[in-house]
């Protein structure tokens, strides 16, 4: 009866047994659900092993005297009896036990988690006494109470009132994951317009081209002015890619913090933000603005070159 309730608050995470158990209401009522269920059990091993007894008394303790062979055989008989009574509530125990732990690491599996037990721990004399304790003061205080005995609720299943939490988080990084969706259409919708300003500027270009002799020194201002928007659009746009993986890292760092419940959830949304960034960078929009810049800063190039002709 002490091994499993021992286990039990192990298993709970609390470091130490109190007069209470130092759990909550909740998990002390469990684990005196089990208490009161193992001391039924005890109680019926008990009887069994009286009734060995009382059967022997009844069917062999009919004469006055014996000779040591008979009671010999007598007493052969009745440890061979309570022997395998004894076995039997023993094995049971065991896989009482078995079915308690499995329950429990069922739970913590749905949720990602990784339990660990002390079985050194379960012998431990002190901690073993305080559970005789408040078995013994809970017992004591059950034969007060009135025989009206309330009706247990089952085991909850987890996806029903504990789910509530992941529930919230799953919904805070979707709002997140929405967050950066807009990031990136903001994103694709300055790429179009540094392409619209490029196409204007390549068009100027094309009528510095044209101009000769006197407007030399307009078309060198123009070309001036022409570097210095494109260093201002190639600078705009590193800087909005490391906003992005700057965003990206906080987000990253913000979901290690989350649950080991969580775990699985935070796999996905940077599975996903990865596909959205290699999406991004797999664009037409980005693939030809790069070759924009490309062009233009060879046809500048030339430009100078046949300035300076």
């Amino acid at each position: 009866v002490v091994f499993p309730c021992y286990l039990y608050l192990s298993l709970c995470l609390y470091p130490r047994l109190q007069a209470e158990l130092g759990v909550n209401e909740h998990h002390q009522n469990e684990v005196v659900s089990y208490m009161r269920f193992a001391r039924f059990r005890r109680g019926v091993c008990l009887k069994t092993v009286d009734s060995c007894f009382q059967d022997l008394k009844d069917s062999r303790l009919v004469e006055e005297t014996f000779t040591v062979d008979e009671v010999i055989d007598m007493l052969d008989g009745l440890q061979s009896v309570v022997h395998s009574e004894v076995e039997s509530e023993l094995i049971n125990t065991t896989y009482t036990n078995v079915l308690l732990l499995r329950q429990l690491f069922s739970q913590a599996e749905k949720w990602y988690l990784k339990l660990q037990t002390d079985v050194s721990d379960l012998e431990n004399r002190e901690l073993l006494d305080q559970v005789a304790e408040f078995e013994k003061s809970e017992y004591t205080s059950s034969n007060k109470k009135p025989t009206a005995d309330p009706i247990k609720p089952k085991l909850a299943p987890l996806n029903e009132g504990g789910s509530e939490l992941l529930n919230k988080t799953v919904a805070h990084l979707q709002e997140e994951n929405e967050k950066l969706k807009t990031r990136l259409r903001t994103i694709e919708t300055q790429a179009t317009a540094a392409l619209d300003e490029k196409s204007k500027l390549e068009k100027s270009l094309r009528d510095l081209q044209m101009i000769q002799g006197d407007q030399k020194n307009i078309a060198n201002q123009d070309i001036t002015e022409l570097e210095n928007k494109v260093a201002a659009l190639k600078s705009q746009f590193e800087k909005t890619l490391n906003d992005t993986a700057a965003n990206q890292k906080f987000l990253e760092e913000d979901l290690v913090t989350t649950k080991h419940d969580l775990l699985k959830v935070q796999d996905q949304l940077s599975t996903a933000e990865k596909e959205l960034e290699k999406k991004f960078q797999q664009t037409a929009a980005y693939r030809n603005m790069k070759e924009i810049l490309t062009k233009k800063n060879e046809q500048i190039k030339d430009l100078r070159r046949r300035l300076s002709k």
